[in-house]
């Protein structure tokens, strides 16, 4: 029992100090270069940070014994993280979608592809694949779905991440064939591609 609680703690915590990486890095990054698809990014991981957080104290409640206010135990704690973190996910749609939409029709903004984009979303593929795998074995090692929800999201923030490279990638293409200058708008193309995931994936 006590191998348990450490190993489901462990992975918890640990996916709460990559998420505090990526989130601060995408910030960084998002607003040097001016990327809406890496600062859409950025509130992606902020509310995977949040969603670990959680988490990690649901597994905690979850793990203690049932006592006289709760019979059963408290491992209705860990369904009530993953509701909230869905409910987290939809929350960050609606900013996304509103400032894709701004640079889309009523405001240009410039970015800029430096190699350091490429660089910090390459850098958070690598970790989500990594503690989504981690997340996932213990989840189904000790059929945790706090630890679930979180290893299925962190699996689709790989997509969300090749969507932005992907955008970058475009307007960089862009920037150096003048006939092309209209893949401009591709980085904000990117951010609704992150905010489309993220409701298929919450839904």
């Amino acid at each position: 029992m006590q191998d348990q609680i450490r190993e489901k703690r462990t992975v918890a915590a640990a996916s709460v100090g990559a998420a505090v990486v990526l989130t601060g890095t995408k910030i960084a990054v998002g607003v040097w270069t001016g990327s809406l698809g890496i600062l859409a990014e950025a509130a992606h991981s902020a509310l995977d940070l949040a969603a670990a957080v959680i988490t990690f104290f649901a597994v905690r409640v979850s793990d203690r014994p049932a006592d006289a206010s709760h019979l059963y135990g408290h491992g209705k704690v860990e369904n009530l993280s993953a509701l909230v973190e869905t409910l987290l996910l939809l929350l960050t749609c609606a900013w996304i979608i509103y400032e894709a939409i701004r640079r889309l029709f009523f405001e240009s903004v410039p970015v800029d592809p430096s190699v350091w984009a490429f660089l910090v979303m390459g850098l958070s593929i690598v970790v989500d694949f990594s503690r989504s795998r981690a997340l996932s074995r213990v989840a189904k090692k000790y059929r945790s779905q706090a630890l679930e929800a979180d290893a299925l999201h962190f699996s689709t923030d790989i997509w969300s991440s090749a969507v932005v490279i992907f955008g970058l990638a475009c307007v960089a293409l862009g920037d150096r064939v003048p006939e092309w200058a209209f893949l401009d708008k591709a980085d904000a193309l990117a951010a609704l591609g992150v905010a489309l995931i993220v409701v298929y994936v919450s839904c």
